[in-house]
Parts: C-alpha cells; sequence; structure tokens
C-alpha cells in the first residue's frame, strides 16, 4: 500500500508489531494500584496496550473485518481483540468512507456513533493524539471500536457527523479538549471551555494549575508547584 497525505497533508499510522506495546508508565507511593501517583516511593506501573491480531478472526468479528476489507480496502491498520472487545485502528484519510460502510452495509449497521474521544499520548512519536470511536449496531447487537492517531503537528482528522449526526457536540468536546481539528465539522467551536481560552485541558502536557492553600500556619502548594505527577 503506498502511503499518500490526505487534505491536510497526514499520513496514515504505521502498523504496530504484533507484541503487547507500552503505552505510558506511572509511578506511586502505595503501589501500583494507588491513587497517590507521586512518585515518592519510586514503584512503577505498566499500562500496555494488547498485542495485534491478524485475519482470519472468529465470530461476528470476522464478519465484520471481511465487510470492511472488501467495501474499503486497506483502511484498516491494526486489529486488537481485548477483554472480547475488538478495536480497529484505521486509516483517518479514509474515516469517512468507512464510516458510511459501516452504516449503510446489511452485515454491519453500526446505526449508532455513541461516543468519540480523545487520547493523548506523548510518548508516541508522530501519533500522539488519538480519537476513539464507540459504534453500535442496534440491528446485529454488535459494538466496534475504532481508533485513528495523528500527529501533535498535524490533528487533522476528518468528521463523521456527515454519518452521525449525534457525533456534533462529541467532537467539539474532542477539539475543545485536546485541539483535534475535525475537518468537514458544520461548526467545531469550543463547548466547555470560554471561546478565548489558550490550550487543550486534557492534554497530558496541559499545565495542573492551582493556588496554595493555608491550613493553620501550614501552606499546600498547588498543583502545578508540587512534585513531578504521573501523566
Amino acid at each position: 500500500m503506498s502511503e499518500t497525505p490526505d487534505a491536510a497533508g497526514a499520513l496514515p499510522v504505521v502498523p504496530l508489531p504484533d507484541v503487547p506495546t507500552l503505552i505510558d508508565s506511572q509511578e506511586g507511593t502505595w503501589g501500583n494500584t494507588s491513587p497517590d501517583v507521586s512518585g515518592f516511593g519510586g514503584l512503577a506501573r505498566r499500562y500496555d496496550m494488547p498485542g495485534l491480531v491478524t485475519p482470519p478472526l472468529e465470530g461476528w468479528f470476522a464478519v465484520v473485518d471481511q465487510a470492511i476489507s472488501a467495501k474499503v480496502p486497506d483502511v484498516i491498520l491494526a486489529r486488537f481483540v481485548d477483554r472480547g472487545e475488538l478495536t480497529l485502528r484505521v486509516r483517518p484519510d479514509l474515516l469517512p468512507d468507512l464510516a458510511r460502510v459501516l452504516r449503510d452495509d446489511p452485515y454491519l449497521r453500526f446505526e449508532v456513533c455513541g461516543s468519540v474521544s480523545g487520547v493523548h499520548y506523548p510518548a508516541q512519536a508522530g501519533s500522539e493524539l488519538h480519537v476513539v470511536y464507540h459504534l453500535l449496531s442496534i440491528t446485529h447487537n454488535r459494538r466496534l471500536r475504532l481508533e485513528v492517531a495523528v500527529p501533535e503537528t498535524n490533528p487533522h482528522v476528518p468528521s463523521v457527523t456527515p454519518t452521525w449526526p449525534m457525533a456534533n457536540w462529541h467532537e467539539r468536546e474532542t477539539y475543545d479538549m485536546f485541539g483535534i481539528i475535525f475537518d468537514g465539522h458544520p461548526g467545531l467551536s469550543r463547548i466547555l471551555m470560554p471561546d478565548d481560552w489558550v490550550g487543550w485541558p486534557q492534554r497530558k502536557d496541559y499545565p495542573l494549575g492551582g493556588i496554595n492553600v493555608q491550613f493553620k500556619g501550614a501552606s499546600t502548594p498547588s498543583a502545578d508547584n508540587r512534585r513531578s505527577y504521573a501523566r
């Protein structure tokens, strides 16, 4: 497959290796399940992406995979099955074509896009920003997850609102929190933060902020003045 840039100049993300991939790591004081992540105890926790699966898949996963591959060739970059759920990493430039097929194909019929959300992985050079779509087929009672990844330097993803109008506000919130630009959205603007807000509050590099708090003569520093916190 030859890789060509989309209208925004973004290249498809290359497939991931067929092994668990480190997403991030976290340090905590009281163990790897503690909410205390100040790093005082030097304990660490890994966050891994499950390894890839390759066709042929099993059950209805195979039906979905084959239908997509037949109607939108080369759109699937990677397949993950974790805890009984199928996730497809797909090419951003083919996302509009894929969305229409997923909604309209009689073997698919994913009529509902229930959620569009962003994720920020600063350590994944060249694909730091991910967009995750949770789809529901009422006809077949199935759920499917799509994922696209784009670089921070060119955070453009085609909007799916022409296919699933319910994604409108979800895409606006993802733009507002992560700065991901959904090309073709009918009115992409901030939805939670003021229109003149600077920055993207849910990116991992966004400052925590806060104010110092006084406790009977002692002072607790604001979040942005404490020790380094896990992302």
